[in-house]
């Protein structure tokens, strides 16, 4: 399982994340409203985002989301801590430009990754923040429940206590999200990635 495909739907492209992402990312993620439910919530600060990106490029898993219809970088999310052995991994780190907020990206996107992960694992989970009640609701909403309270260790940040919720690819396979057509997912390999990447 490649853990950087870039991926496209009819609402946005994820991108293997790069070095040179970093000043269009953290443009997104000055807004400090972005981070106020989140454990974490002085990411907002350059020198705290610094850190977060060098962990989003040693995890060798992240993405920079794109908005097709404007063809701005909106976001970041990641899959992460994938276990070979128990058959599954995680998707998380995952935040978006307060100016897409409920118009279905967040949905989208999850679509989009769940429906290349289940072809070839079996569990999905994903670390909440205890007191980020809005992705609590979001991830309650694509079909995710919780089975556990963690503590975790972000990368280069303090320890902070985080739910852990998981979907399975059977329940995955049931479940119709409200209003959201189910998009084909296309898979752009590597050449066509680089090709998309150097226009």
């Amino acid at each position: 399982m490649n853990l950087q495909p870039v991926l496209e739907n009819e609402k946005v492209i994820l991108y293997p994340l790069q070095d040179t992402d970093f000043e269009a990312l953290y443009a997104v993620a000055a807004d400090p409203e972005i981070w106020k439910q989140h454990p974490n919530k002085d990411r907002w600060k350059k020198e705290v985002f610094q850190t977060f990106f060098e962990g989003a490029m040693l995890s060798k898993g992240a993405f920079k989301i794109i908005d097709k219809t404007s063809g701005e970088v909106i976001g970041s999310t990641r899959f992460y801590d994938y276990n070979e052995k128990e058959n599954r991994i995680f998707i998380g780190y995952t935040f978006y430009a307060t100016s897409i907020w409920g118009k279905g990206i967040n949905p989208s996107v999850k679509h989009l990754m769940l429906n290349y992960l289940f072809d070839y694992i079996s569990t999905v989970n994903f670390h909440v923040g205890a007191h980020n009640v809005r992705s609590q609701i979001a991830v309650g909403r694509i079909g995710a429940e919780k089975i556990a309270d963690q503590e975790v260790s972000y990368f280069g940040e303090t320890q902070q206590l985080n739910f852990v919720y998981e979907i399975s690819k059977e329940k995955w396979k049931m479940k119709c999200l409200p209003g959201i057509p189910s998009p084909t997912t296309k898979i752009l390999y590597p050449e066509i990635a680089r090709e998309k990447l150097n226009r």
